[in-house]
């Protein structure tokens, strides 16, 4: 049974990218909420109350990485930040282990596996983060 209160907040430059995240997770039942520019997202992230923001790490702006420190500065505690890239994945871990992010998921992963992946990352226990 889908969590009617799992919410998420996709950040991606790609607007194609941003469409089939959104189709796919809302099909499984997370609210879902995109994002096209870094700009605002730490207010979108407030207002809006994800407990998940996916966030792409080649946004041209503002590198999902260095937008991951400055978020979490000013959005609640226990907001979940999740690298998304279609980067090598030993690089993507690396960035995720390096910037402290709750996890990371690669663009390679796509459909139910993309919102089974969501899941497991938000029930994982925090130690094991």
């Amino acid at each position: 049974m889908a969590e009617e209160n799992l919410r998420v907040l996709v950040v991606d430059d790609d607007q194609h990218q941003l469409e089939l995240v959104e189709r796919t997770l809302r099909a499984d039942g997370i609210d879902v909420k995109t994002c096209s520019s870094p700009i605002g997202v730490t207010n979108l992230i407030v207002s809006f109350g994800p407990k998940l923001v996916l966030v792409d790490v080649n946004i041209p702006a503002l590198s999902g990485d260095r937008l991951i420190g400055i978020s979490r500065r000013w959005v609640p505690p226990g907001t979940l930040f999740v690298l998304y890239s279609a980067n090598d994945e030993s690089r993507l871990r690396h960035l995720a282990r390096e910037v402290e992010a709750d996890g990371w998921i690669s663009k390679s992963v796509t459909g139910v596996d993309l919102s089974k992946r969501v899941r497991e990352i938000v029930k994982k226990p925090v130690s094991a983060r």
